[in-house]
């Protein structure tokens, strides 16, 4: 019998958020400057399995990715049940430094996507000097709220399937199948309301269409990777963000859609290493 192990060690980690305590889980390769990976909304680090397992990104960069609280392997605060989930601009900012104060990342890499990619305009704004570099994929000041994320909660709707079906054309139809599924797959593994409550973060409260022009890239720098296949971050809104952020680098990655970590790992990752390249360089400078 073959037998191949990745070289992925996955960990949790236990720190207070605003007073509650989290449990919280992690994958990680490689060694060198971190890299710290946020998954979309509904999802988990999953979604970063090809980065984690290329040697070209692990041989210079710590990969880490991590489960936000209530998603994956990570488990939801005490109480959990007397509440309704709902992320909000400033519990995901103070939960990705609490994460980097926990494993005492000084100053790494941030590269979140879709909601990753939204928070990662919020660091650029708030928190730059604690990065060397900022990536966001599939990335845009606001998003149109196109359709009601209050019925994926609905009793008579099954909610991983339902979230799984909406995100399925956001992806390229030429990615990978396999790869596909797999990205379908882990929305349909999400918990009650989680999909949603992100969604409240995406569609709602973080629209930052009237201060993402105060980003500063001369503290740290910004790329925007955009896949041209998706209609809830096109290439067009990251163009329109990126023209108010003097210094922003944007690249228009063909053939990529939502999901391009995860869609189509190694033709995303074609797209990252240069910017990878320039970070390096510009590493200690």
């Amino acid at each position: 019998m073959s037998v191949a192990l990745e070289p992925v060690t996955g960990r949790y980690v236990r720190f207070d958020i605003y007073g509650r305590k989290h449990r919280v889980y992690f994958e990680e390769a490689g060694q060198g400057i971190p890299l710290l990976c946020l998954h979309t909304a509904g999802a988990d680090s999953r979604q970063f399995r090809g980065l984690l397992n290329d040697e070209r990104i692990t041989d210079r960069f710590r990969v880490i990715a991590f489960d936000l609280p209530w998603h994956g392997k990570s488990s939801p605060p005490e109480n959990w049940q007397r509440e309704t989930y709902r992320l909000t601009s400033a519990t995901y900012c103070e939960l990705i430094l609490s994460f980097m104060a926990a494993l005492e990342l000084e100053r790494p890499v941030v590269m979140g996507c879709s909601i990753g990619g939204r928070v990662c305009l919020n660091l650029a704004l708030d928190h730059a000097v604690k990065f060397r570099a900022i990536v966001g994929l599939q990335a845009a000041a606001s998003t149109p709220r196109y359709y009601d994320p209050s019925w994926l909660s609905h009793p008579e709707v099954n909610g991983p399937v339902a979230g799984a079906a909406t995100v399925m054309g956001l992806m390229c139809p030429e990615s990978p199948e396999p790869e596909r599924w797999e990205t379908l797959w882990h929305y349909m593994q999400g918990g009650p309301g989680i999909f949603a409550g992100d969604l409240f973060f995406y569609q709602i409260e973080g629209d930052f269409r009237e201060r993402v022009k105060n980003i500063d890239t001369s503290v740290t720098p910004l790329y925007l990777l955009t896949g041209e296949y998706d209609y809830s971050c096109s290439e067009q809104d990251t163009l329109d963000t990126a023209a108010q952020i003097d210094g922003a680098n944007v690249r228009i990655m063909p053939g990529l859609g939502h999901f391009p970590m995860s869609e189509n790992p190694q033709a995303f990752i074609e797209q990252l290493l240069p910017v990878l390249e320039v970070i390096v360089g510009n590493d200690g400078k």
